[in-house]
C-alpha cells in the first residue's frame, strides 16, 4: 500500500489536511505547489528573514493559519514537497510538472486537485493603468514584501476579501482612502439566515468593518464603478463612481484594489477533462463532483476552493474528506464516521457561502455597460468595443468562438481574469442567458513555460 502514487496539487489549506490525512494512513504523497513556501494565498506565509507577528498578517485568522503552518512543517519529512513548481498539464495518468527550467512527468494513482482560488474580476475603464491591482495581488504584496501597492489606496468591488484587504492594509498602518462595495447593505440583511449558519465567521466580517469604521476609512455601499481616472505615463490618479443615491463622486488615489471576491482555479480539473455544470447562484462554470470530492474522472478528485468557493475552513474540511475518500478508494481503510462527519461540516459551510452569494452578489450588469474605449482584455489590449465589433462582423455568439476572432482571453493569463466579464458582454449583446455562451476551453501549458525548458530524467 506504501507504493500508492497520490499527488496532491496544491499547499494551502485543501491540499495540507489531504497530505496530513494521506500520512497518516502511511502514505507518502506527493505535494506540488507554485508557491515557494506552503500556505495557499489566504495563509500565505512571509519570507524567511519577515517577523511580522500572526495577529498583524492574518488578523481574526491567525489562530488557523499558525495551526495550519505548524501541520505543514510537521509533516514535511513524510511527503515528497514540491515547491516552486507548476503542473502545466495532465494528460494519461500523469501531470507535466516544470520547475525552474526541468520538466518532469509524473504518474499517478490518484489525483487531488487542492488548486485554490484566484480573483474575480469586472474590468473597469482605466483597470489597465499602473496602479491598479486585484485584491490577491494587493494582499501578496503586503504579505511577501511588507508594502503597500500606493500611498493612498482604493478598495473597490465586492465580497469579503474586500474587507479583509482592506482592514489587513489598515493594521499594517496603510493609508486607506475608501472602500467601494458594490453590493447593496440591503442584500447582506436578506442573506442574513443563511449566513447565521456560521455565526463565528459571520462575526469574524463583522469585525473587520468595525476596524475599517475605527480607522475612520469611507465605506459606501450600493456603488456603481465608472472609471479609474489617470494616463499611461503618471498612472491611476482616482476613482469616478456612482454613490448608492446615484449621485457621482471622485476620490483621489494612487492605487486601486479591486475584485469580486474569487472564483475557483480550474483551468487543472479542465485538462483533466473533469464535467462541468453551470452555477447560477455565482453564474459560473464549476466542475462537477460528488459529496466526497470524487470528479467525473475516476482517480480525479476535487477540494477546496479550487472546485467552489466557500472559504479556508470549508477547504481544510474538504482537502480532508476528498483524501479519505481517495484512500478508500485505493482499498485502504479509512473512518466512515469521520467521513460523515466532514460531509456535514462541509454542508454547513456550503450554507454560509450561498449566503455570501446573495450579501454580495456579482454585478454582471457592469460588464456590458462597459464603453467600447474601456479595456476588456488587458492581456491582449482588446476593447469592449472590439468584442462587439467582432460579434456584429461574424456572428460569433459562444465564448471560444468570440476568442478565435477577437482574441479575448487568449493572453498570458489564459482569461483568468476577462473571461467571466466577456461572457456577460457576449450574452448582454446577443441576449441570450450567459449559460448559453458557454466558458473558455483550458489550454496546456496553463501558463508560459520558458524555452530552456528540458527533461529532468
Amino acid at each position: 500500500m506504501a507504493e500508492q502514487r497520490i499527488i496532491i496539487v496544491g499547499a494551502g489549506p485543501s491540499g495540507t489536511r489531504a497530505a496530513q490525512a494521506c500520512v497518516q494512513a502511511g502514505i507518502r504523497p506527493t505535494v506540488i505547489d507554485e508557491g515557494r513556501r506552503d500556505g495557499g494565498q489566504i495563509y500565505r506565509r512571509q519570507p524567511d528573514n519577515f517577523t511580522r507577528p500572526y495577529a498583524k498578517l492574518y488578523g481574526t485568522e491567525a489562530g488557523r493559519a499558525q495551526a495550519l503552518h505548524e501541520t505543514f512543517d510537521g509533516l514535511k519529512a513524510a511527503i515528497d514537497y514540491r515547491p516552486e513548481t507548476l503542473v502545466w498539464n495532465i494528460a494519461k495518468d500523469h501531470v507535466w510538472t516544470a520547475s525552474a527550467t526541468v520538466q518532469e512527468a509524473i504518474p499517478f494513482d490518484a489525483l487531488l486537485l487542492c488548486t485554490g482560488a484566484t480573483d474575480r474580476l469586472l474590468p473597469v475603464k482605466g483597470w489597465h493603468y499602473a496602479g491598479a491591482y486585484s485584491l490577491g495581488g494587493s494582499q501578496v504584496a503586503l504579505k511577501s514584501q511588507a508594502v503597500s501597492i500606493g500611498h493612498k489606496v482604493v478598495f473597490m468591488g465586492s465580497g469579503p476579501l474586500l474587507y479583509l484587504v482592506a482592514s489587513q492594509y489598515v493594521e499594517a498602518g496603510a493609508d486607506v482612502a475608501a472602500v467601494l462595495d458594490t453590493s447593496p447593505f440591503s442584500a447582506r440583511l436578506k442573506a442574513l439566515p443563511d449566513l447565521l449558519a456560521m455565526p463565528s465567521v459571520l462575526w469574524n466580517g463583522v469585525a473587520l468593518t468595525r476596524t475599517l469604521k475605527r480607522a475612520g476609512v469611507i465605506v459606501q455601499h450600493g456603488v456603481t464603478p465608472v472609471e479609474i481616472m489617470g494616463d499611461a505615463e503618471s498612472g491611476v490618479g482616482g476613482v469616478r463612481f456612482l454613490a448608492g443615491s446615484g449621485r457621482e463622486e471622485t476620490i483621489a488615489c494612487d492605487a486601486v484594489a479591486m475584485g469580486h471576491h474569487l472564483r475557483p482555479e480550474t483551468q487543472l480539473a479542465d485538462l483533466a477533462r473533469c464535467a462541468f455544470a453551470f452555477d447560477p447562484g455565482t453564474r459560473q462554470w464549476l466542475p462537477e463532483r460528488d459529496g466526497d470530492g470524487r470528479s467525473s474522472v475516476a482517480r480525479v478528485y476535487l477540494a477546496g476552493d479550487g472546485a467552489k468557493i466557500l472559504g479556508a475552513r470549508s477547504a481544510e474540511a474538504s482537502g480532508r474528506l476528498a483524501a479519505l475518500a481517495a484512500l478508500g478508494d485505493l482499498g485502504l481503510p479509512v473512518d466512515k464516521g469521520e467521513m460523515t462527519s466532514l460531509r456535514g461540516e462541509v454542508g454547513q459551510y456550503a450554507r454560509f457561502a450561498r449566503g455570501l452569494a446573495k450579501a454580495f452578489p456579482w454585478p454582471a450588469r457592469q460588464a456590458p455597460a462597459l464603453p467600447d474605449d474601456a479595456i476588456l482584455c488587458r492581456c491582449e489590449g482588446v476593447t469592449a468595443g472590439d468584442l462587439r465589433a467582432v460579434m456584429r462582423e461574424t456572428g460569433a455568439q459562444e465564448a471560444n468562438r468570440a476568442k478565435a476572432f477577437s482574441r479575448v482571453g487568449m493572453g498570458r493569463c489564459q482569461g483568468r481574469y476577462c473571461g467571466l466579464a466577456a461572457a456577460e458582454l457576449i450574452a448582454a449583446e446577443a441576449g441570450v442567458p450567459v449559460e448559453q455562451v458557454g466558458r473558455l476551453r483550458g489550454q496546456a501549458p496553463v501558463k508560459p513555460l520558458p524555452i530552456a525548458i528540458g527533461d529532468g530524467q
